[in-house]
């Protein structure tokens, strides 16, 4: 945490509450922040949860077809059939949630099978590639999630410890070092106080009369001579 430093006196008690009250005032904003967070990330997981299990069982579809294939007429037939395919094209939409800016949506195409390309050699091998690519998609709705997900849940992990940061720390500090303020600006100006009435009382002694002073001096009237 920073060093706190601030002027003497009333400025620096000043400096102090401001400071309090600002600190106050963003853990308050990123409580409610972390609350939203929270809730969005659930929800992420949620659907990450989803597509993984999606994903996982398209994939298991398609790989027992691709089996039959390979039983059906072995390694050759599928190179055979793989040869006339593209990479599929990925596209990625971005959003924010508090902020945080993460995936949201994602579109995928598998392109079609060449015109010139040879068909697959036996209807496992067709079975197979339709179920690749529905696997394909599935899995880039997983990544998408998953991102989402983890971005998130990273900016949830950050802000808690922020909040935590200020709650039982900074705040406290603060606090601390404004009742310290208060306490030794209360006693500067007691003792301000006390000087004042000293230096009022010093002076009021000074300009009083002392006891036996007349008219014609400290001693009194001068004595009158009786003549006989």
């Amino acid at each position: 945490m920073a060093t706190l430093r601030t002027p003497p006196g009333r400025a620096g008690r000043l400096r102090l509450r401001h400071s309090l009250a600002v600190a106050v005032r963003g853990a308050d904003l990123l409580e409610k922040k972390l609350r939203i967070l929270r809730t969005e990330h659930q929800r992420l997981v949620q659907t990450e949860e989803a597509c993984s299990a999606a994903w996982r069982e398209q994939l298991r579809e398609a790989d027992t077809w691709v089996l039959r294939g390979l039983v059906l007429s072995g390694e050759h037939a599928l190179h055979s059939a793989a040869a006339g395919l593209s990479p599929a094209d990925v596209s990625v939409g971005w959003t924010a949630s508090m902020g945080v800016r993460h995936p949201s949506e994602i579109s995928c195409t598998v392109p079609a099978r060449a015109g010139s390309a040879a068909a697959p050699g036996n209807t496992a091998l067709v079975h197979a590639e339709a179920a690749y690519r529905q696997a394909v998609r599935a899995a880039a709705d997983y990544a998408c999630a998953r991102a989402a997900a983890r971005i998130v849940g990273a900016e949830v992990t950050s802000t808690s410890q922020r909040v935590r940061a200020l709650q039982r720390h900074w705040i406290p500090r603060l606090q601390e070092a404004l009742a310290h303020a208060d306490l030794a600006l209360e006693q500067s100006e007691h003792e301000d106080s006390v000087r004042r009435r000293w230096a009022a009382q010093v002076l009021a002694g000074a300009e009083r009369p002392t006891e036996g002073d007349g008219p014609h001096g400290p001693d009194g009237p001068a004595p009158t001579v009786e003549r006989s």
